[in-house]
């Protein structure tokens, strides 16, 4: 055998390259001095400067150039910046211009390259290089990556002499063209469903020194505990180990580290707290990845195969320790092999491990056979003090072969084979964690204890333009003078929109309705679009037939360029499937540059648009380490009159969800679960929601839905950058009998993020949403109905999932239910309103007090200070912006210390209603008796009865302006304009200072010198008509 034959060839190398194609630009400024430009346009890129040719004198150029950059490394290209300028040629410029002149920029990072296939033209608007550029435009790119085989040159000729020794390089040549690659690495230890962010190489950290310090509790290190993580290599700058390390500064918790929480009663403080405890124990500089969590130590088995076992019929392992006896699953046979000697059984498992219970403790794993008659096939034993301690990021523990042996005498007649296993001390923060058999689930509902991590599914809007249709069979025996009623109803899955009437053509049989129907579509993109036109004239619809389109057939776009329509055959009219029923003529697009909202938008995660070459680079890394919950009440009954709870923990946040695993039979669970996001925006909301498991118990068809505990949210903006904040927060729901709190939760989150980066504070002057949302706005009605689609379809695709992530649990989370009518909430933001305005209501009250004289001497301050402000006018404007900063600093003092939670009183959780409350969870349409709905109905109209007062007072206060010239009252008119000419004559013969003073001493004069009743003018405005007097 040849040496090819033993091994496979290595595979070709490949090069990576990234072409920039320069389609065209729109509006340029003019440079040249005659009203143009000639533009022409350079990309860098790693190091590599490309240039278009220049197109004289012409503001819209158009080049359909390709600038092709070879990738140095293609696993650092999305850290790469991609920098397009355009600049006008000074050559062909009016006059001797010293300079080309710059007319704009595209800085682009390569996340956003899209894959040779996926790419789609983009019109970037141009940027400015500073303040003072004078930019405006767009430039339309196609940009994309593909990789091919790099040719290897032949190897050069042996040598008969070897070649001279070369000198050292000065470092100056060596140097000549210094590449800088900054990479963040992941952190070294991680859970498969971990996914840590990477910055740009352009982002600069904050030094180490400035991080909040982490108050913790740890207890005294072990005499032999483990070695010390790998740090990462000094060749790295401060700022990115820290980032690598997760960017704590302070030893990491030791082993069996627990936070002493005092549990309070069930009814006591609903607003969340900081956990505190004793700094105490080690002062190393030991780095964890999983930092914001408590280390639990586990000892795992895996259980891979065995051979030359003796006869059996089907079996298993059984693993023993001193606290612990858990079962494998029966042993799979291995392909092509019909003997019982060589079973399988390739699991994992976790078991509960404390290192003083186990100091004199034996692991017995033992194989038997599971027929009819339990028959011991052998067993090997382990010392636990000799078992290795794992610690990431250390390669996978091999496993071993080990000999069977037998307990007993006659035992070793049976006894034969080997195993192949491998046993290990590890953390939750090991690999094979998430994927393992823990002791503490029962062993048939396993799958649906794990953690786990959901992707949303991608999703679209759907633009159907229905323009005309023609040659369509109507109904010929209409009545006189009667228009056909046709309409165009559209279905996508569940989803079914109807256009309006269409017009009908005065000189042919043809129907307008230049009508845009939208729906939300979800890759994979398999289903059909549908198309129904009805004839609607009569009682009953008629069908005159159907379009039928897939939607992967269907053009995306990325912008508002315009889309070709097309003509689309009607079929299955009536007069049969196969004869022609007209034509329909239709435009039809995916929209790739709107955000799909699947959550209300004051607590949205994600303002993405769906089309990645538009994302913007992620400007930081949100860490949650979900430590436990505390005093959760029971949700199950158990024998014997007790309660238990299986609880999870689900958090949400962009189009990643994460679920811990389910910790059966208990009040107090601890996960101790790290999970990572990025933040493209920090205006952004995280959704962390604790669910009862009852799924898992269900039979097969039954369906057992989960119960809410209750949710937290968490505003990113709100957090500080680089600060940890461990907090309880209490979990509350709401339901028919009222609020009750159903215990706390434990969460550690920290928003990694440099404080005061310009692409940071730069988020917040950029539109909140996509620009698509701004040129082509979408309906609030629309928006709603379309939101609701996203979400069905969104709890769809996850409670495909395995484990199943169910409706229920997708509908808490993403608020569904948010915009249904209910008194508390129209309460609550009434009350919100009214706090809102409070400050204008405390600012009158106090002018009111200086007008009375309360306080004579802040009276006569506030004399003096408006004799300045009048006397010198240019300081009202710099005292109120100095007065606004004064006031942000005073209130530094009360800023919240830690992220806000649920707030019951605002929510008016704690006065509501039991009525209020069952009809706020009753059914559309309602499923209580007519005497209910009566009641209910009546409070309504008396609420709206209010209502209906104050809008129409608010209205009359319009009207009674309008009132002042409309000449409605004669007299009020003449008396009006006369005073204004009175006034104008006055400020026109006395100095407006002078006037102004006198105006105000008037208005803040000694209370004796005022009358008690209502002024002239206030007198005279009451008295204007208005046009309530004219309402029926």
């Amino acid at each position: 055998m040849t040496m090819s034959s033993d091994h496979p060839p290595p595979p070709s190398p490949t090069v990576r390259k990234l072409l920039v194609e320069v389609i065209e630009a729109r509006d340029l400024l003019p440079k040249d001095g005659q009203g143009s430009s000639s533009p022409y346009v350079v990309a860098d890129f790693d190091g590599q400067k490309r240039r278009t040719s220049t197109v004289q004198r012409n503001l819209n150029p158009v080049w359909n150039e390709a600038l092709e950059f070879i990738v140095s490394d293609p696993k650092t290209m999305e850290f790469e910046e991609l920098n397009v300028e355009v600049f006008n040629d000074k050559k062909l410029s009016n006059g001797n211009a010293r300079k080309n002149h710059f007319l704009g920029r595209v800085k682009l990072y390569g996340s956003q390259f899209a894959k040779r296939g996926e790419e789609g033209l983009v019109y970037y608007t141009l940027e400015k290089k500073s303040v003072f550029s004078w930019i405006k435009g767009e430039l339309g790119l196609k940009i994309y990556y593909y990789d091919e085989i790099a040719e290897e040159d032949p190897p050069p000729p042996p040598q008969e002499q070897p070649p001279p020794p070369q000198e050292q390089q000065p470092p100056e040549e060596v140097m000549k063209k210094p590449v800088l690659v900054v990479l963040e690495e992941p952190p070294p230890m991680q859970l498969p469903n971990h996914v840590p962010m990477k910055f740009p190489n352009h982002v600069p950290m904050e030094p180490r020194e400035h991080l909040p310090s982490v108050v913790r509790i740890h207890e005294p290190p072990p005499e032999n505990g483990p070695p010390p993580e790998n740090i990462p290599p000094p060749g790295y700058s401060p700022e990115v180990r820290r980032m690598q390390t997760g960017g704590n500064c302070m030893a990491g918790p030791m082993p069996g580290e627990r936070v002493k929480v005092p549990r309070h009663p069930s009814n006591g403080d609903y607003s969340p707290r900081i956990i505190s405890g004793k700094l105490a124990g080690d002062k190393s500089e030991r780095i964890h990845a999983f930092d914001l969590v408590e280390p639990m130590q586990y000892l795992f088995v895996r259980i891979v195969k065995a051979r030359g076992l003796s006869q059996n019929e089907n079996s298993h392992v059984k693993i023993r320790t001193s606290g612990h006896i858990v079962r494998s699953k029966p042993a799979n046979q291995p392909p092509g092999s019909d003997s019982s000697a060589n079973p399988e059984w390739s699991q994992v498992f976790a078991l509960g491990y404390s290192k003083d219970a186990a100091a004199n403790s034996t692991l017995e794993i033992s194989v038997w056979d599971g027929g009819a008659s339990e028959k011991f096939l052998g067993g090997v034993c382990f010392d636990l003090s000799d078992v290795p301690v794992r610690d990431p990021p250390d390669s996978p523990l091999a496993p071993q072969w080990y000999h069977l042996e037998g307990g007993a005498a006659d035992e070793q007649s049976t006894v034969s084979g080997d195993i192949q296993l491998s046993v290990w001390i590890g953390t939750q923060a090991d690999e094979a964690f998430p994927e393992s058999w823990s002791t503490d689930a029962p062993q048939p509902f396993v799958s649906y204890t794990r953690p786990k991590v959901y992707q949303s599914p991608k999703l679209w809007y759907l633009r159907v333009t229905v323009i005309e249709a023609q040659d369509l069979h109507i109904i010929s025996n209409l009545p006189p003078l009667t228009a056909p009623e046709i309409r165009i109803k559209g279905q996508l899955g569940f989803q079914s929109v109807r256009t309006r009437r269409g017009s009908m053509s005065r000189h042919t049989a043809a129907f307008h309705w230049n009508e845009d129907l939208i729906f939300v579509a979800g890759e994979p993109l398999e289903d059909s679009l549908i198309l129904l036109v009805e004839d609607r004239t009569g009682k009953d619809p008629v069908l005159l037939g159907h379009v039928l389109i897939p939607v992967g057939m269907i053009e995306q776009r990325i912008d508002e360029r315009h889309v070709a329509a097309k003509w689309h055959g009607v079929e299955g009219g009536p007069g049969g499937s196969g004869s022609y029923s007209g034509r329909l003529h239709l435009r039809m697009c995916l929209e790739g540059g709107y955000h799909v909202l699947d959550e209300a938008a004051h607590l949205c995660s994600d303002f993405r648009p769906t089309a990645k070459q538009l994302w913007k680079p992620a400007v930081g890394i949100l860490e949650l380490g979900i430590l436990g919950c505390r005093g959760l009440l029971p949700m199950k009954a158990k024998g014997n009159g007790k309660g238990s709870t299986d609880a999870y923990c689900v958090a949400k946040y962009g189009k990643k969800w994460v679920r811990t695993r389910t910790v059966t039979d208990s009040f107090d669970p601890r996960w101790n679960e790290q999970y990572t996001w990025q933040v493209y925006d920090p205006c952004t909301v995280m959704t962390i929601g604790v669910f009862d498991n009852w799924r898992m118990f269900a039979e097969p068809g039954e369906e057992r839905p989960d119960c809410r505990v209750g949710k937290v949210r968490i505003r990113v903006s709100t957090l500080e950058s680089n600060k940890v904040y461990m907090n309880s927060y209490p979990l509350m729901v709401l339901s028919r009998s009222g609020l009750k709190k159903m215990g706390e939760i434990e969460l550690a989150v920290r928003f990694a993020c440099p404080s005061l980066l310009p692409d940071t504070c730069g988020v917040y002057g950029q539109p909140l949403l996509p620009r698509m949302h701004y040129l082509r706005p979408l309906g609030v009605a629309q928006q709603e109905s379309l939101r609701s689609a996203a979400t069905k379809m969104v709890a769809a695709w996850l409670d495909r999932s395995e484990p199943p992530l169910g409706t229920e649990v997708v509908r808490f989370m993403l608020d569904a239910d948010s915009n249904s009518w209910s008194m508390r909430k129209s309460k609550a933001n009434w009350f919100r309103i009214v706090a809102v305005l409070a400050w204008a209501v405390g600012l009158a009250k106090w002018l009111d007090h200086i007008r009375r004289w309360k306080n004579p001497v802040t009276t006569i301050l506030v004399h003096v200070l408006y004799l300045v402000l009048v006397w010198y006018p240019d300081l009202i404007v710099p005292t109120g912006f100095l007065y606004v900063f004064l006031i942000g600093v005073w209130y530094y003092r009360f800023k919240p210390k830690i992220p806000a939670g649920m707030d019951i009183k605002l929510s008016q959780a704690d006065t509501v209603d039991p009525d209020e409350l069952d009809e706020e969870f009753d059914t559309f349409p309602t499923s209580r008796p007519p005497e209910i709905i009566r009641i209910r109905y009546d409070r309504l109209r008396m609420l709206a009865a209010r209502v209906q007062t104050v809008l129409g007072d608010f209205a009359t206060q319009g009207e009674r302006i309008q009132a002042l010239v409309s000449w409605r009252d004669p007299r009020a008119t003449k008396l009006f304009i006369g005073l204004c000419l009175a006034i104008t004559i006055i400020l026109y013969a006395v100095p407006a200072k002078m006037a102004a003073v006198a105006l105000g001493f008037y208005f803040l004069r000694h209370p004796m010198f005022r009358d008690p009743m209502p002024p002239a003018s206030l007198s005279f405005f009451r008295r204007l008509p208005g046009l309530s007097d004219r309402l029926l």
